[in-house]
């Protein structure tokens, strides 16, 4: 039987920057185990601030964070990251590391000396050949470079995955592959993630629940059906009219008005 993964709350989550600059305002949220949440808004709404409060690598100004009920500052934040995978556009690769040893950083801190096994397995997880290991991230196109990042973000085993804006950097049609790879991961390892986007279309189709964010805030809070029926009010539906739109272009030219 799959385990679910963690649930994560959020309360009163602010992030204040010197000069008074509000990144992140007030923000409290439940998410679920097991759920897929995507985090959408334009440049600038807080969403890769509000991400980055989870695992620590952004320290709230005030508010609190708890994964499973647990505070994360109660521990050590190096040790509360290893339990989390984290996914990011950069992909952050480390050049002069091969395929191998770049999946197998996370299993060499927590003390695993033959992780060779271990990573043949997650590359496979990915969808990449066995004999990728050896490779270095300059012979590797963008979508594989990015699918050895997911397999290192996966190599410690976590249930909470976190990513932002993961397939950024990609040419559509890869985009659109390893996103349907990231949720049939999700769906089979019983993850709990959340996903920063920009793109409403990626959004609405990924996730089982979509958070939009405007000035730092959680204004919209709702499931793809309904976004799509029209909920959510004006900053949801206008990142929505963008993929209606692109659809209404679309069929105009099929049909060949």
């Amino acid at each position: 039987m799959t385990v679910i993964g963690p649930s994560v709350a959020l309360s009163g989550v602010t992030k204040m920057y010197p000069g008074g600059a509000v990144a992140v305002d007030g923000v409290s949220v439940d998410i679920a185990g097991g759920s897929f949440v995507a985090l959408v808004g334009s440049s600038g709404s807080g969403k890769s601030t509000l991400l980055k409060t989870i695992n620590r690598l952004i320290e709230p100004s005030a508010g609190s964070v708890s994964i499973d009920g647990a505070d994360v500052t109660a521990g050590d934040p190096f040790r509360l990251r290893r339990r989390i995978g984290y996914v990011f556009q950069n992909i952050g690769l480390f050049p002069h590391m091969t395929v191998a040893e770049n999946v197998a950083i996370g299993l060499r801190l927590e003390g695993e000396a033959r992780p060779a096994a271990r990573v043949a397995e997650l590359l496979a997880l990915v969808d990449l050949p066995a004999n990728f290991a050896p490779r270095m991230p300059d012979q590797l196109s963008g979508g594989q470079r990015q699918r050895v990042g997911v397999a290192r973000a996966l190599a410690t085993e976590p249930k909470l995955l976190l990513m932002d804006e993961p397939f950024g950097a990609l040419d559509p049609v890869t985009r659109d592959q390893l996103g349907t790879a990231i949720r049939k991961l999700h769906d089979r390892l019983g993850l709990t993630t959340i996903m920063v986007t920009h793109d409403m279309a990626e959004a609405l189709i990924l996730a089982d629940r979509v958070l939009v964010m405007d000035k730092g805030r959680i204004v919209a809070d709702a499931a793809p059906k309904a976004l799509l029926a029209g909920e959510g009010g004006t900053e949801a539906q206008a990142l929505v009219a963008v993929p209606r739109e692109q659809m209404r272009r679309l069929g105009a030219l099929e049909a060949g008005a």
